[in-house]
């Protein structure tokens, strides 16, 4: 399969086309004012910022700044693509964030089939047990990411051959849990802004030239 960044080119395309069904949706449906639904229930502590004003109105391209070319991230991308250069680090943060659109939706909709290919071991079977969790309880995820801010490279490291690279995102979501009787037992059906820190890794001049998500934690 074709690659974009080393994020499957079905993958990019998906969430290309997620982003832009919301901007003709909110073409359609014109601006609102205030808050998109009433809070109905406090996040879970560590889970989410503060609440912010929620205006329909249309997405500005997300942030990608670069780290500097004297930085240490940004001596550690250069030596990525002497070692492989098929890496590049402007593709490789656009794949980055159609990953992170795919995997939330994914998550939230507990669809294991779309996970594991995008997925480290490890991780996969922390997201399994999440799910599995959630439906022992009987409960629903609903989860809406209405755009991406930024998303910019904080961290990146090259170990011989083993690259990893951790990557700040910014989005604006929301993101709420009901029970089986429909009441909300976590979150907020308001727009919140979350910060996340997820780290991609793969092994450099691989066959196998897909990124992976590797840890995922709430900045």
């Amino acid at each position: 399969m074709q690659a974009i960044g080393g994020f499957p080119v079905d993958l990019v395309l998906f969430a290309m086309i997620a982003a832009f069904l919301v901007l003709r949706l909110r073409s359609i449906l014109g601006k609102r004012t205030g808050f998109e639904g009433s809070p109905v229930a406090a996040p879970k502590a560590g889970a989410a910022a503060p609440v912010i004003d929620g205006r329909a109105e249309p997405a500005a391209p997300p942030v990608r700044p670069l780290p500097g070319p004297t930085s240490s991230a940004g001596q550690a991308l250069a030596a990525m693509q002497a070692a492989d250069r098929r890496f590049d680090p402007e593709k490789f943060i656009a794949g980055a964030e159609a990953a992170f659109r795919v995997i939330v939706a994914a998550y939230a909709a507990g669809d294991r089939v779309r996970l594991r290919p995008l997925l480290g071991d490890a991780t996969y079977a922390a997201f399994d047990q999440g799910i599995a969790a959630r439906d022992a309880a009987g409960d629903t995820q609903h989860t809406e990411i209405r755009d991406i801010v930024s998303a910019d490279i904080r961290e990146a490291h090259l170990d011989g051959k083993q690259a990893s690279i951790t990557v700040h995102f910014v989005s604006r979501q929301i993101n709420y849990v009901t029970a089986a009787d429909g009441s909300t037992v976590g979150g907020t059906d308001a727009i919140t802004e979350i910060e996340d820190l997820w780290t991609f890794a793969r092994v450099l001049g691989s066959s196998d030239v897909s990124w992976h998500l590797v840890d995922a934690k709430v900045a």
